[in-house]
């Protein structure tokens, strides 16, 4: 570890000698220390040795950049959400993590790495859709969507019976357990009317919309 403020003074020979040599040391090592360098330069490395990290300072000389971690059994290891850059310094990639939603919709063109679980997830969305038994509901990406359900029918006129979660924006055809007519159907729900040979009835009940 060595710094130096690299101002070559006039001195003697041994002096000078000296002094260059702890310049050169100072290069070697890539100014490393615990704090960064006193006198600074811009486009300086230094490598802080209290936290690891590889940096460099900016252009401006206002402060550094951090470069790369150096794991002392494993070597060189690249920061997470470092960004991939052309040389132009457009980036074309993410060396880190993106919100699972973002896998899931599928629209960003950004190029990272991405973990087995996220994978996981964004393709059962996809290819599954969306299954939740409390609000009786499956929604599929295509824009497919099915509502289920019990409901009791107690008379043989027609009953209104509300779906748990209405559809986005239709509701096509009702299919139920019991024989009877589905006297109209809207995003909310639908109107029943059993045959007369049923009594009062537990009826189960799917319904196709979109």
């Amino acid at each position: 570890m060595a710094q130096h403020d690299y101002d070559i003074a006039n001195q003697t020979a041994a002096q000078f000698r000296s002094d260059l040599n702890d310049a050169l040391e100072a290069i070697a090592t890539n100014n490393s220390g615990t704090a960064v360098p006193a006198t600074t330069y811009a486009n300086q490395w230094f490598y802080d040795t209290d936290d690891q990290l590889l940096k460099i300072r900016k252009n401006s000389a206002t402060d550094y950049l951090n470069v790369g971690y150096i794991d002392q059994t494993d070597g060189f290891e690249v920061l997470d959400d470092t960004k991939v850059v052309d040389t132009s310094g457009t980036q074309t990639g993410l060396i880190g993590d993106q919100a699972q939603g973002i896998w899931t919709t599928g629209t960003v063109t950004t190029e990272s790495l991405v973990s087995p679980a996220k994978i996981k997830a964004a393709a059962e969305a996809f290819c599954l859709g969306s299954f939740n038994t409390t609000n009786q509901l499956f929604n599929h990406p295509s824009g497919l969507q099915l509502r289920f359900g019990t409901f009791s029918s107690t008379q043989d006129t027609a009953q209104a019976f509300t779906f748990t979660t209405a559809f986005s924006t239709a509701c096509l055809v009702v299919v139920t357990s019991v024989g009877g007519v589905i006297a109209s159907k809207t995003t909310t729900g639908f109107t029943f009317n059993r045959l007369n040979e049923y009594d009062n009835e537990t009826v189960d009940y799917i319904a196709l919309g979109h």
